[in-house]
């Protein structure tokens, strides 16, 4: 589709020829570069507190360095946040016509091929490094090889980037040509995702200024562990010499000495000695550091995930599925606010692009919800008998199963029995068309009769010769319990079963011909 004039968000008309073009690829040198030096080595308090501060000022650079080293040198920090990364990234894409006309189906047709493809799922992983630094962006740049403009996503480090110093919300692209505000980004030409993970500054809401005290201090931890178990977790090492040693069999001696760490093996001369001392025994200084250190990977699953549950604790079913809720409604969130950015900046943009303006499609990442399968199959199996209406679809939906296809081999109820078959059921021949509904269950009946008849007629005999020997009412009921051992209820059971599932036949075959009618 030819489009010669598009007005972006603002009301300004957008640059077409800037939509196939790369605006903020890195570069060698410049500002910006892709090489960065570290600065979660020997962090601080007062440098975190810098950095944090910074960050908050408009200068997020080293605050996005710490929280990229974080992920790469804490394991714990690297496991529950790409946890919650995942937890997206593996989500279906639901995408909605916005009506059932023939224009809005060709748009979201069109959308869905786009969801489909391996580049969109790129973009989407990308995205969400979002969760921990508080934004994540990529460029769009845009290919009209083809019969359609179609997007091709390029991923940009979020050190490109800075918000404005007016308002702290406006992501503006850092370049030579304006160092302190930088250039404002282009409509259609970026998708920058912001998760709102709480209010305020965005570059306040990543989870990795949640989790930098944290870090530190763990870091602390680990560094005063490690040297706590060089000192005391091997053996001490004593060299002893005899009077007559001269100071070259000494070097020599304290050279085998501080070989013996690393080497297990030394040469000496015959009159010096080494001793292995039992390590000194500090009783329960080493759990106090691994105390410390988990209560700090407690402190970041909090913050990452909500609860620790399913990262640290183990505990009983009935907890995990409380803790599992609290991840859900997190997921929840953090899946509308990634779909409503690709609906804003991909979506929309890609319609009106390629159809021009009109109703965009609804994209929507679907967060599965926990069902009790066996509870909805119970209630529908009470509640349809009684007049419930329920769409099909609906319950495919809800129990995961796809439409079938129309030429498809599927599952179906059992077929009722025909009447001629339900007459051969109870021995009676087959009615003929012409008899009615009426007429043939009158026929039933009197057939049923005359299968109970003769135990009914046995029973009611005994029963009134009894009564009329009895001489009063409790030699009546001890007569009448005599009977249970001298006469048999299995023909007049068998009779009275053959009734009640001729009944329920006859039943299915009257649904089936409502239905047929």
């Amino acid at each position: 589709m030819a489009i010669s004039r598009i007005l972006g968000p603002d009301g300004r008309p957008i640059e077409l020829d800037v939509l196939g073009e790369e605006i903020a690829a890195p570069s060698l040198t410049g500002i910006r570069q892709v090489w960065h030096g570290t600065v979660a080595s020997n962090l601080t308090p007062q440098r975190l507190s810098s950095i944090l501060e910074n960050a908050a000022q408009g200068d997020a650079h080293d605050y996005l360095t710490l929280a990229e080293e974080m992920e790469e040198r804490d394991m714990h920090y690297a496991s529950v946040l790409g946890t919650r990364k995942l937890s997206l990234v593996g989500l279906d894409v639901r995408v909605e016509a916005a009506s059932d006309s023939v224009e809005d189906v060709r748009r979201a047709d069109a959308v869905r091929a786009l969801t489909a493809s391996a580049e969109f799922g790129e973009m989407v992983a990308h995205l969400v490094d979002a969760l921990g630094k508080g934004y994540a962006v990529s460029e769009i740049v845009w290919d009209r090889s083809g019969r359609e403009w179609w997007p091709n996503f390029e991923e940009r480090d979020p050190r490109f980037f800075r918000f404005d110093p007016d308002t702290g919300r406006e992501l503006r692209l850092l370049d030579e040509a304006d160092t302190f505000h930088g250039l404002p980004l282009p409509a259609f030409k970026f998708v920058v995702h912001r998760p709102r993970i709480r209010s305020g500054l965005p570059i306040r809401g990543g989870l990795a200024r949640l989790a930098a005290p944290a870090y530190m201090c763990k870091a602390w931890t680990w560094r005063d562990w490690m040297a706590f178990a060089d000192i005391y977790g091997l053996p001490m090492r004593v060299g002893q010499y005899g009077p007559t040693a001269t100071k070259d069999d000494i070097g020599k001696l304290m050279a085998a000495v501080a070989n013996l760490g690393s080497d297990a093996a030394a040469v000496m001369p015959e009159s010096v000695r080494i001793q292995f001392e039992q390590a000194a025994s500090v009783a329960g200084a080493g759990d106090f550091f691994d105390k410390l250190a988990a209560f700090w990977d407690k402190q970041i699953s909090k913050g990452v995930l909500g609860q620790t549950m399913t990262a640290d604790d183990g505990a009983s079913l009935s907890q995990a599925q409380v803790h599992q809720t609290v991840r859900l409604d997190i997921m929840t969130a953090d899946a509308r606010a990634l779909s409503n950015t690709l609906q804003r900046q991909l979506v929309e943009p890609f319609c009106t692009l390629n159809f021009g303006p009109g109703d965009a499609p609804r994209l929507a990442l679907v967060v599965p919800k926990p069902d009790n399968t066996s509870a909805l199959v119970d209630a529908l199996q009470k509640l349809v008998p009684l007049g419930l209406s329920v769409e099909q679809s609906v319950i495919r939906d809800r129990l995961g199963l796809p439409d079938p296809d129309a030429d498809s081999d599927v599952l179906r109820a059992p077929a009722a029995v025909p009447l001629p078959a339900l007459n051969r059921a109870v021995n009676v021949e087959t009615v003929p068309a012409s008899i009615s509904a009426p007429s043939y269950l009158d026929a039933l009946a009197e057939t049923m009769a005359e299968r109970a008849g003769g135990a009914v007629d046995a029973w009611t005999e005994r029963i009134l010769a009894e009564t009329a020997e009895a001489t009063g009412y409790d030699d009546l009921l001890g007569r009448l319990s005599m009977l249970l051992t001298e006469l048999s209820l299995d023909e007049l059971g068998q009779a009275l079963a053959d009734g009640f599932s001729a009944a329920a036949l006859a039943g299915q075959s009257d649904v089936q011909d409502e239905g047929d009618a």
